[in-house]
């Protein structure tokens, strides 16, 4: 006797096995949860003038080091305070931490940037869910203004 599955959009499923029931989670959609960035930094990634920065050519710069991946992800689940330097420019805006993300959260909406955003700079490398919560661990006791600190030091223009 066989069993059919039907999933529909990003809806989670069961999957039936011998009796059991296990989960099936769809992947988080980087770019759904993008939107949330774009209120700052714009549907492009362009930023505002001195207050947020764009996502371009420096976030891809800092993905492709272990420090800049770790200001990266600190960035999301940590925030940043300033001021920063970005492409030679200075911003002062602050970006609160988006602690409700899950590590696959997290991991997916950097890649969606690091993909689909930051179009120039080194060659991209995706960030995996297990990195993020190392580098989540890493800094959990940093404060917004510490990871703003980090930020030169991990590759920042």
């Amino acid at each position: 006797m066989s069993r059919g599955l039907t999933l529909t959009g990003m809806a989670a499923a069961a999957v039936l096995l011998g009796g059991l029931t296990l989960p099936v989670h769809a992947a988080p959609d980087g770019g759904a949860i993008y939107a949330r960035c774009a209120a700052c930094h714009t549907r492009t990634g362009a930023g505002v003038p001195g207050v947020f920065p764009p996502l371009g050519e420096d976030f891809r710069t800092m993905a492709s080091s272990d420090a800049g991946r770790r200001y990266l992800a600190l960035v999301v689940t940590r925030g940043v305070s300033g001021p920063i330097k970005v492409g030679g420019k200075p911003y002062a805006g602050v970006m609160p931490a988006q602690a409700t993300l899950d590590d696959a959260s997290v991991a997916a909406v950097l890649n969606h940037v690091g993909g689909e955003i930051a179009k120039s700079g080194p060659a991209f490398k995706p960030f995996a869910e297990a990195e993020v919560a190392t580098h989540r661990a890493s800094g959990a006791a940093l404060s917004a203004q510490d990871v703003g600190k980090l930020h030169a030091a991990a590759g920042g223009q």
